[in-house]
């Protein structure tokens, strides 16, 4: 069985060029559209690219809760919210395993931040856990059907997650879940996991398990027993996925046509896209001209660093995309701020074969200095994660190209990044030689993920230089997995003369539209963010290009919020997130206005850091204590009462919606579901979209420690010009619930506020919840006197 990482697409077992992938948009951006149909549609996109690659297994979706801003992995995550991650990641397994394939819910559980993922002691309260962090996995689990589940690399309450009780109940015990546990790579560390509900252990075959497991069993430490079990686990994946000879995969269902899944990454884009403020400069018709700014507005910044990062064949960027769509307009492009931190990858057209064809030669050889393989790629970065890549298991690897890097100076700055000792030679001489190594703080998977880097400078007495670089790697911490490349740094331009280009520019435009990014070395696997102002100069270049033309659009091209502090200057801001391989076409969409952003924030925005609620990511000798307890996201918001600069479930569209009525049943069962009515009218020109929102507060005095208000429910509305629409929106009975070891529930006075936002409820519904009558079942399942105290 073959399993790749998702959740940005399905990387299969290249992750090169060679075996391109379509690069849907992140979590985060999907989980924004909050339209569970949506998210079911990208994860059936996904399903049918694992079966185009030969693909069995789907390592995605990552539901871990974004607890901070700071998380350095929050844009892989759905949102910050339990209940809003719980349903659209059901909806998200169910596509995926409608082609057959398996999907991975990830990563079980309090793997919410970064810094020392590896070994974090995660202390967290038993009702948080419940109600927080669990909650997120209850659904995917039991309501999707999801065949396997990932443990974490982090400890919960003092045990790994690999060999955590947690593992047992409520996952397998409560919950019926009949798949398979497989380990993040490496998380399992002992012999001790495999008397826990660990199925597989990876990368595998060696490791704690291998043939210390097959000992352990042989002498008693271990019961067979447990690795029956394990077996037919794994087997009864290799079933569901038609892995097992003359059994089908189930279902069995032939791959997408490759134009329909680069429809959906477009729609999902446009879907997730969320327009944050908009005075009617959005949308624009036909400006007679455009000043398009921003690094990310000509390398569009698709997707996060790190194991899920994907190389899609080609990637739509907002420069080319806006040309396109306005012909005969006059758009110009400035670089405005520099948002690259570290080397670039070579573009195509800078580098071919010294012979001229496209792309480079790379030679591996081996200790005694042949050579096991030559290739020619086009590419100029060389990954390899498993044993049998030829460049982790090269002793020396060569790249030969030769460079047009477009400077008419004597010299010229190239990018060499890996773990390898290095060696640089130009037109037959050597020019630089040197060491990169990791620091004792990096990431064990930093040689893959961020591996060490450095610039050399190279004589360019040509228009076209041919370059050798030769790489000796080293060992790293995480086994089997190795980066190479060459690349460019940033440009040494002065940032005052590039903001000042910018202004001049969108000075002489009809509209200037800035683009700002993050960089993958500020949101990325591997570290958390120090930082939520975006990189470089980027908060004085929108200064200056909107005090030079006040027609600005603002585009948010990162996959966390950021500070924006001079929001109250531009007249629009719209959050692309990082918006996958249509980001371009999905942006013109919605400037244009053939499309509405359709989003709405899935996480909290903040206006200033000092105000964020939950900030800390970093443990205190090996230990990150969660004390906000269920106090997460806009809960926490709220019990602070700091004012963030967007609130929790808020979003704009091009028209106006108005909430005329909601109803709801006045009083129900301890235990029961409720249904909230709500008619809504669309009262602009055109048709658009809205998402109906139902949060739950306690009116009658509470004895427990609640969130001021809590998501209960939610749903999409589409309606034409004019047109009202009635939505039906679910309140379950565990909306009302609080966990004391068991669910319970706490009779009396709640209130259901209805609106568009966690701070736009314009409706309040009183109901109440009667107190069950105190009755148990004996074991015979007779009635018997007495409080009952189980779990439901």
């Amino acid at each position: 069985m073959v399993l790749s990482d998702g959740p940005a697409g399905v990387r299969g077992a290249l992750w090169d060029e060679r075996s391109p992938s379509v690069n849907f948009p992140s979590p985060t951006a999907v989980a924004a559209s909050w339209d569970p149909a949506m998210v079911e549609r990208v994860g059936a996109g996904l399903g049918s690219e694992a079966v185009r690659k030969g693909v069995d297994v789907v390592l995605a979706p990552t539901i871990n809760i974004q607890r901070t801003p700071y998380g350095g992995r929050h844009f892989e995550a759905f949102s910050e919210d339990p209940l809003l991650t719980s349903v659209l990641a059901t909806r998200y397994v169910r596509g995926i395993q409608s082609f057959g394939v398996g999907a991975t819910v990830k990563h079980y559980v309090a793997n919410d931040s970064e810094t020392d993922r590896f070994t974090v002691d995660v202390r967290v309260s038993d009702r948080a856990l419940r109600e927080v962090y669990l909650r997120a996995f209850e659904g995917p689990v039991v309501d999707g059907g999801s065949w396997l589940v990932m443990s974490a690399y982090n400890a919960i309450n003092g045990r790994t997650a690999s060999e955590n009780d947690l593992l047992t109940a409520p996952l397998n015990d409560e919950w019926g879940f009949d798949g398979v546990v497989v380990s993040d790579w490496t998380a399992v560390r002992s012999i001790e996991s495999a008397r826990h509900p660990q199925d597989l252990a990876m990368p595998g075959p060696s490791g704690p398990w291998g043939d210390a497991l097959v000992r352990a069993v042989e002498d008693g430490r271990i019961p067979r027993e447990a690795v029956d079990r394990k077996v037919d686990r794994l087997l009864m994946l290799a079933a569901r996925v038609g892995a097992l000879r003359d059994v089908p995969r189930r279902p069995d269902v032939a791959p997408a046509d490759a134009r329909v899944v680069r429809e959906t990454a477009r729609a999902a884009a446009i879907g997730g896209s969320v327009l944050l403020q908009n005075d009617g400069l959005l949308p624009m018709t036909s400006p007679q001209s455009i000043a398009l700014i921003g690094e990310g507005a000509c390398v569009a910044r698709t997707q996060g660093g790190g194991s899920a990062t994907v190389i899609p064949e080609a990637v739509s960027a907002p420069l080319a995309a806006i040309g396109a769509r306005w012909p005969d307009t006059r758009v110009s492009w400035s670089l405005g701020a520099v948002v690259q931190h570290g080397v670039a990858d070579l573009a195509p057209e800078d580098f071919t074969t010294l012979d001229g064809l496209p792309g480079m030669t790379v030679r591996y050889l081996d200790a005694s200095g042949s050579v096991t393989l030559e290739e020619r790629r086009q590419t100029s970065r060389i990954v390899g994660f498993d044993p049998e890549s030829p460049v982790v298991g090269a002793a020396r690897v060569e790249m030969s190209f030769r460079w047009r890097p477009g400077t008419d100076q004597p010299v010229a700055r190239l990018g060499i990044v890996g773990l390898a000792d290095y060696a640089v030679s130009a037109d037959g001489m050597e020019v630089a030689a040197g060491a990169l190594r990791t620091g004792p703080d990096d990431d064990p998977a930093a040689a893959v993920l961020h591996p060490p880097a450095t610039v050399v400078e190279v004589p360019t007495p040509s228009e076209e230089t041919d370059v050798t670089v030769t790489f000796r790697p080293v060992a790293g911490a995480m086994p089997d997995a190795l980066s190479l490349g060459v690349g460019v740094p940033p440009t040494t331009r002065d940032a005052d003369e590039l903001i000042a280009e910018a202004a001049d520019a969108a000075a002489d435009a009809e509209v200037a539209v800035v683009v700002v990014s993050t960089s993958a070395e500020v949101e990325s696997e591997g570290f958390d963010r120090r930082s939520l102002a975006l990189p470089g100069r980027q908060d004085d270049l929108v200064r200056a290009v909107a005090a030079a033309n006040p027609r600005t659009v603002v585009v948010v091209n990162a996959g966390a919020p950021v500070i924006l502090p001079w929001r109250h200057g531009v007249p629009a801001i719209l959050v692309s997130w990082f918006p996958g391989q249509e980001f371009g076409d999905a942006l013109t969409d919605i400037l244009s206005g053939a499309a509405e952003p359709g989003g709405r924030l899935p996480v909290t925005w903040p206006g200033t850091e000092e105000t964020v609620p939950v900030r800390e990511t970093r443990p205190t000798d090996g230990v990150l204590d969660y004390a906000e307890g269920v106090h997460v996201g806009s809960r926490a918001w709220l019990r602070t009462g700091a004012a963030p600069a967007y609130p929790f479930g808020h979003g704009l569209g091009y028209t106006t919606w108005t909430l005329d009525a909601a109803s709801a049943p006045a009083t129900v069962s301890e235990g029961a579901d409720a249904t909230v009515a709500i008619r809504l009218t669309n009262r602009g020109s055109r048709t658009g979209k809205t998402v109906a929102q139902v949060y739950l507060e306690r009116v009658s005095p509470s004895e427990i420690d609640r969130p001021v208000r809590w998501l209960a429910g939610f749903a999409p509305a589409t309606a034409a010009a004019g047109e009202t629409v009635t939505v039906e929106v679910p309140v379950a009975a565990r909306a009302f619930e609080h966990w004391d070891d068991g669910w319970r529930t706490e009779p009396g006075a709640y209130a259901l506020r209805v609106g568009f936002s966690v701070a736009d409820l314009p409706v309040t519904l009183d109901i109440a919840v009667d107190a069950a009558a105190p009755v148990a079942v004996g074991a015979d399942g007779s009635s018997i006197s007495g409080s009952w105290r189980g779990t439901r």
